[in-house]
């Protein structure tokens, strides 16, 4: 019902920024709430933002000050700019859609933040 594609990761110096792009379609793009998630080696994956269609964001406290999510209706797309990036920010990131029924996640494009 949904296939999200992530783009825009690759690898960055502490301190810079990425700007990571998600484009939903299917029959549920265009209503669900998208978010971002993300999961380092060995640990356990984190919500990182989220943001409904009417424009209601939320962020992790990791993130917060640094990570904008936002969101083009009109086009199906997510984007989640990061900035003052960190070594532990380094992760997949995956892009996340959920409907009332169901919660859809992308394949993930990996970030890499060099010291």
């Amino acid at each position: 019902q949904v296939q999200l594609v992530e783009s825009g990761g690759g690898l960055v110096q502490a301190g810079g920024s990425l700007r990571l792009s998600c484009a939903a379609s299917g029959t549920a793009g265009s209503i669900c709430a998208l978010g971002w998630g993300r999961q380092a080696p060995g640990k356990q994956r984190e919500l990182v933002a989220t943001i409904t269609r009417g424009g209601s964001t939320t962020y992790a406290d990791s993130v917060k000050g640094r990570f904008t999510i936002s969101r083009d209706n009109a086009k199906n797309m997510a984007y989640l700019q990061m900035n003052s990036l960190k070594p532990e920010d380094t992760a997949v990131y995956y892009c996340k859609c959920s409907t009332a029924f169901n919660n859809y996640w992308g394949q993930g494009t990996q970030v890499t933040v060099s010291s």
